[in-house]
């Protein structure tokens, strides 16, 4: 079976050991995660992690049925690249005195990044976007000797019109109802 890139999306409540609780579901498995983001979310109270990991689709799937087995975690779900919408963030950091000495007006067009800052020693850029034009712009200002490089974990969300955990809290609370109505 081959291997992709998925992403999971896991919604929690934010509690000190589950950072530990999903990387260890990762680890026994030998499973290398490749980027991972952690913010709240449009849900007042529930966090939501970004994971990537390269496996094939029934290893992925048995993690997400493991980490949604964790106390804390609300939903988890898997999704492919065609699912989502995603972005990295990248800042590069190169010695000023290279950058005025070269075109890095058409460098920062083409790549459609922007200048963070300009100091006297160092120019920080900064690039939104895939993996792949974050590596392209790092090989184009490479040559100019970059001090620094620092790339974010992929922040995603669906192309669903809706999030999908609101649909799951959803679910949950009409069935809860049910249940209260049947005296359980």
């Amino acid at each position: 079976m081959e291997e992709q890139l998925f992403t999971i999306a896991v919604y929690t409540e934010n509690r000190v050991t589950l950072l530990h609780q999903i990387s260890m579901i990762f680890s026994r498995r030998c499973l290398n995660i490749d980027s991972m983001t952690v913010s709240a979310c449009s849900i007042e109270g529930v966090h939501k992690f970004t994971i990537t990991c390269r496996s094939t689709r029934p290893m992925m799937e048995h993690v997400v049925k493991q980490i949604e087995k964790r106390i804390d975690v609300i939903k988890a779900f898997l999704l492919t690249d065609d699912e989502i919408l995603f972005q990295e963030v990248a800042l590069y950091k190169v010695p000023t005195e290279n950058v005025v000495n070269t075109d890095i007006e058409e460098i920062v067009r083409k790549h459609g990044a922007r200048v963070l800052e300009i100091h006297p020693e160092y120019t920080v850029f900064e690039k939104t976007g895939h993996t792949d034009e974050i590596k392209e712009l790092y090989e184009h200002l490479k040559p100019l000797g970059i001090r620094q490089f620092v790339r974010s974990g992929r922040i995603a969300v669906t192309r669903s019109s809706r999030e999908l955990v609101d649909e799951f809290l959803e679910k949950r609370a009409e069935s809860e109802e049910r249940r209260v109505k049947r005296g359980e």
